[in-house]
């Protein structure tokens, strides 16, 4: 087991590394209060975690139980055990510091004690030396965008990272006459395709039925549609990865969400599937969709 303790100045990106080692695979701790490392490392050495490494975040948050020096020398007692503990120490110039307080509104720790900010961030860096002096990988978060930030993590930390997590997607169909789905990433509508719920012996079945899907997906329409599509995705996919994103929602929208929506949803599944990619296929609306069809009218009620 491989453990990686987070420290470092306040806003200077502590949590935004603990997130990102999160994403990597890592099992992650934050705010752990110093004295009970060393007993946390026992149960991680003794727990069947299926991760090789753990990212521990310990900071002034603790408090009273924060101690610099005794954190120090409390990894290095730990290393002597033979364990293998590696410290980031994040920080930031105080201009940056500031910048991000003014911008977050949120306090720093160590205003609770009476300092002001430009004060506190003096004496959080004084306090945090012995801990950077000792660090194995010093990262200066200085001026950077979140997503400057994740870029260096990258390249700072690439050599202790876990596999890169796969792209996942989740590929939902939906009813716009129900509303938009609002975690989704990509939205196409599908309403230009020929509708199977005007023809008689398909408007009770859905997209998942033979039927239907052969009515949706041989049109000749369709087949350009899931051309373009296909080669949009085959574009924009290698992109997100590249930007870190590690869960991608595309939502198929038509009139009721039981049709045509839900046989493109299931194609481009399918597709996606055959990129290596690993898929969940959701249908939002197809079961209240159905339930409508078979719905006493307001005049029958």
């Amino acid at each position: 087991m491989n453990y990686l303790i987070v420290t470092g100045q306040s806003g200077a990106g502590k949590t935004a590394c603990v997130r990102y080692l999160e994403d990597q695979g890592c099992f992650c701790v934050d705010n752990l209060p110093p004295v009970i490392l060393p007993r946390l490392i026992e149960a991680f050495d003794a727990a069947p975690l299926r991760v090789p490494t753990v990212a521990i975040g310990v900071d002034v948050r603790s408090g009273e139980f924060f101690d610099a020096n005794a954190v120090a020398k409390m990894i290095q007692e730990l290393r002597q055990t033979g364990r293998r503990i590696e410290t980031i120490f994040m920080e930031a110039g105080e201009e940056s510091l500031l910048d991000r307080y003014k911008e977050t509104r949120r306090e720093h720790p160590l205003c609770q004690e009476g300092l002001t900010l430009t004060q506190a961030i003096s004496e959080e860096r004084s306090r945090l030396q012995p801990l950077r002096e000792q660090a194995n990988y010093v990262i200066d978060t200085t001026g950077l965008t979140a997503r400057a930030m994740r870029k260096l993590l990258s390249r700072t930390l690439g050599n202790m990272e876990s596999d890169e997590p796969p792209l996942r997607a989740e590929v939902m169909s939906f009813g716009f006459k129900r509303g938009l789905p609002r975690q989704a990433d990509l939205v196409t509508d599908v309403r230009f395709l020929p509708n199977p719920f005007y023809i008689e012996n398909l408007c009770r079945h859905t997209g998942l039925d033979e039927d239907v899907r052969d009515f949706v997906m041989e049109h000749p329409t369709t087949q350009e549609f899931m051309t373009r599509w296909k080669d949009l995705l085959t574009f924009l996919i290698p992109h997100y990865k590249e930007e870190g994103k590690h869960r991608l929602v595309i939502a198929v929208g038509c009139t009721g969400g039981a049709h045509r929506s839900v046989a493109i949803a299931e194609a481009i599944g399918e597709f996606l599937r055959g990129m290596g990619m690993p898929v969940e296929v959701t249908h939002r609306d197809l079961l209240l969709e159905q339930a409508s069809w078979t719905a006493p009218r307001e005049d029958e009620a």
